[in-house]
């Protein structure tokens, strides 16, 4: 597997820290964050506040509603 260096800032790298599980390395952070791309599942894993994430979990139901699917929180 082919490797390649990338340069961070320090906010970046703190993040991607919060975001690790036990046992991923950084590159499964990133493909997991990446792939998945639920911006409510990163909301709810970051120190952004609760009405941030209330509010993009209401965008979330009125999108699906207006889809006509159901969304279980």
């Amino acid at each position: 597997m082919a490797h390649k260096t990338l340069t961070i800032s320090e906010e970046a790298y703190n993040s991607l820290k919060r975001l690790k599980r036990k046992g991923e390395s950084f590159s499964d952070v990133i493909l997991r964050i990446t792939r998945s791309a639920d911006l409510l599942e990163y909301v709810e894993s970051t120190d952004f506040s609760e009405e941030l994430a209330d509010k993009i979990e209401e965008v979330y139901r009125a999108r699906e509603l207006v889809k006509g699917r159901r969304v279980e929180f």
